[in-house]
């Protein structure tokens, strides 16, 4: 966030500096990755050579851990609730907010998970439970991490082609005052809610392309689109 305001205003981001916090997500992302591999690891390990557990202490922390997480996880409800509303239909996301709030859930999750598996080896001598919930607790870190890297990568690399901003502008076209085929399109997300847009359109009458533009204003999403309009012969 901090970036992205700093270089607001810099001529150098083309479409503005929000994709920084997409980068962002994404390296948040990576390490929800590397965070559920150390754990497989060391639960494996435990496993396969089993330590001394100093349970009340280990309980103590694990309480701590979850209490602090919980706490954090309330602060950020409310803003990553508000970067998921709907508008015209669309859900929009701020994938950094969400990369912030996984993470608190990650560990909140894991300290749930400690805290029944110790008190589990105290109460009966089951020590193996600790290890194999720090195993499923990777296994869940890792699905939300995958499902944080699907929606940030395709972000970055512009493979937005199926949003529903896609059939609206198709569906103008399709109700021009002319008749207008679609020669090449082409959208990709700018901002948390806002797309570029490069339109080329092949009519057998005249048809100017402010003319498009301004069909096109009824999708406030669309912040930059370019028309060009090519005469059939």
């Amino acid at each position: 966030y901090w970036a992205a305001r700093r270089f607001a205003h810099d001529p150098r981001f083309a479409f503005g500096t929000w994709k920084i916090e997409i980068l962002g997500g994404y390296t948040s992302a990576l390490f929800l990755v590397v965070v559920a591999g150390f754990m497989v690891y060391h639960s494996v390990e435990r496993l396969l050579a089993p330590m001394l557990i100093h349970y009340d202490q280990a309980i103590g922390i694990a309480v701590l851990g979850l209490v602090v997480n919980l706490v954090c996880a309330w602060l950020l409800r409310d803003g990553h609730g508000q970067a998921h509303h709907h508008h015209d239909g669309h859900a929009h996301h701020d994938l950094n907010l969400r990369a912030a709030y996984l993470h608190v859930l990650a560990d909140a999750a894991t300290s749930l998970f400690a805290i029944v598996a110790l008190f589990g080896g105290k109460l009966w001598g089951a020590a193996w439970l600790d290890p194999v919930m720090g195993i499923i607790g990777a296994s869940l870190v890792s699905i939300w991490a995958y499902g944080l890297l699907r929606d940030t990568s395709r972000v970055l690399i512009d493979a937005e082609m199926d949003r529903p901003v896609v059939a609206e502008v198709r569906e103008v076209i399709a109700e021009l005052p002319v008749a207008a085929k679609i020669a090449d399109l082409h959208v990709w997300r700018v901002g948390r809610d806002k797309y570029a847009c490069i339109l080329s359109l092949v009519v057998n009458e005249p048809l100017e392309p402010d003319a498009v533009r301004q069909a096109l204003s009824i999708h406030e999403e669309l912040v930059h689109v370019t028309v060009e309009v090519n005469r059939h012969p």
